[in-house]
């Protein structure tokens, strides 16, 4: 999709199956299995959907997937069946090393486990000639995790990269191309960060975990992932209806059926309009 100068896809880099209930948090099973229906596990079937954006004369991606170091033991309790994200560029023509900058989101595995990969007995960056661009709070944060969240983060996913010095930490919003800007989206984790992209009178609007579906549009379907529940509940009635106004593109993290749709209001009620970008 074209939004003037700039250029975006959405990549998938494979499939994830996490636990219904802690997906939708307070929401009862009966309600959210309608939407999203569970296996024998009690996991439901999401997406690790990425964006390859062009803009200023730079190739950038936004979130890397799961990766391919995880353990067979995790990767059946998860149900990975990437990685994909690599082919996909290749469909585009680029290469790995053509990738001038990556966007992680906030640093969960499931978010930049693409990040780095094993070469021999080392672990290296996979976009050898890419920053990688994090929120320094977040950066922080999964260094020393609680134990609350700490399965959630591994190292081998970003301290290489700190390491090999291709890490650039944030303080807040920043504008990092033409067209593209990340803005601090507190709730899942204390740093999250959300992307926008503008170009052409035209907005597209990547909510990463703070919309991780269509089925989380509605207000107070908040993941039990969540650290901070209420915030999350607050910056969803603020950036959703920002986007029902501003009439911009909304691009779900992990939707496995419909990942961008525009959001109109029908009457007071929020409807989700599936668009395919590709």
């Amino acid at each position: 999709m074209k939004l003037g100068d700039l250029e975006f896809h959405i990549l998938v880099d494979g499939k994830v199956y996490l636990d219904g209930g802690a997906m939708f948090g307070v929401v009862p099973k009966v309600l959210w299995e309608k939407k999203a229906p569970a296996d024998a596990r009690n996991r439901i079937e999401l997406a690790l959907n990425c964006l390859l954006i062009r803009a200023g004369g730079k190739n950038i991606l936004v979130e890397t997937g799961a990766g391919g170091k995880m353990s067979p033991k995790l990767r059946d309790i998860y149900g990975l069946d990437g990685p994909f994200l690599n082919d996909r560029l290749r469909e585009y023509g680029l290469d790995v090393t053509e990738i001038d900058i990556v966007i992680n989101t906030h640093l969960h595995f499931d978010h930049c486990g693409g990040n780095t990969r094993v070469v021999g007995d080392k672990v290296v960056a996979t976009y050898p000639n890419a920053r990688y661009v994090v929120q320094r709070g977040e950066f922080e944060h999964a260094r020393r995790p609680n134990e609350r969240d700490t399965a959630s983060y591994f190292p081998d996913n970003y301290v290489p990269i700190q390491t090999a010095n291709k890490l650039s930490l944030l303080e807040a919003d920043r504008a990092i191309a033409p067209g593209v800007e990340l803005i601090r989206v507190p709730g899942h984790t204390e740093n999250m960060q959300c992307v926008k992209l503008s170009g052409g009178g035209k907005t597209a609007f990547f909510f990463a975990d703070l919309v991780p579906t269509q089925a989380h549009l509605n207000l107070p379907w908040i993941m039990g992932y969540d650290l901070y529940p209420m915030t999350t509940l607050e910056n969803k009635k603020k950036w959703i209806p920002e986007a029902v106004k501003e009439g911009w593109l909304a691009i779900f993290a992990h939707d496995a059926k419909n990942p961008a749709a525009y959001l109109r209001d029908r009457d007071g009620a929020l409807e989700a309009e599936p668009t395919k970008v590709d």
